[in-house]
C-alpha cells in the first residue's frame, strides 16, 4: 500500500523560499505511469495544482507559478521536493503531495497534507 507524508516547515517568512519535502513509502517515485503532483489548498478556497515531477523525471508546473516553482526528487530516498520562492502571504495554504495515475486518469494516494503560512 502507498503512502505520501509531507514534511516541512509550518511558518514561512515573506520573500523566503517555502520547501516541503514528500516521502513516498509502498512504492517507486519511478514507476511507470505515476506522476508525483503538488497541490495546495489556501483558506477558503478550492484545490489549486501547482504541479508534478513523473515516473521518467520530466516536471510541469501550474504557468501562474511556474517562475517561482520547482520540484525535484531523490529516487535514493524515495522522496520528491517542492520549492516555491519568493512567497506571499498568498501562498499560505495547506500543501498536498498526490500520486497521479495516468492508467486510471485520477489522483489514487493522497498525502495528509501540511499547513504552510506565510507570515513575519
Amino acid at each position: 500500500q502507498v503512502q505520501l507524508q509531507e514534511s516541512g516547515p509550518g511558518l514561512v517568512k515573506p520573500s523566503q523560499t517555502l520547501s516541503l519535502t514528500c516521502t513516498v513509502s509502498g512504492g517507486s517515485i519511478t514507476t511507470n505511469s505515476y506522476y508525483w503532483t503538488w497541490i495546495r489548498q489556501p483558506p477558503g478556497k478550492g484545490l489549486e495544482w501547482i504541479g508534478y515531477i513523473g515516473y521518467s523525471g520530466d516536471t510541469y508546473y501550474r504557468p501562474s507559478l511556474k517562475s517561482r516553482t520547482s520540484i525535484s526528487r531523490d529516487t535514493s530516498k524515495n522522496q520528491f521536493t517542492l520549492e516555491l520562492s519568493s512567497v506571499t502571504p498568498e501562498d499560505t495554504a495547506v500543501y498536498y503531495c498526490a500520486r497521479w495515475s495516468s492508467d486510471y486518469n485520477s489522483y489514487n494516494v493522497w498525502g495528509q497534507g501540511t499547513q504552510v503560512t506565510v507570515s513575519s
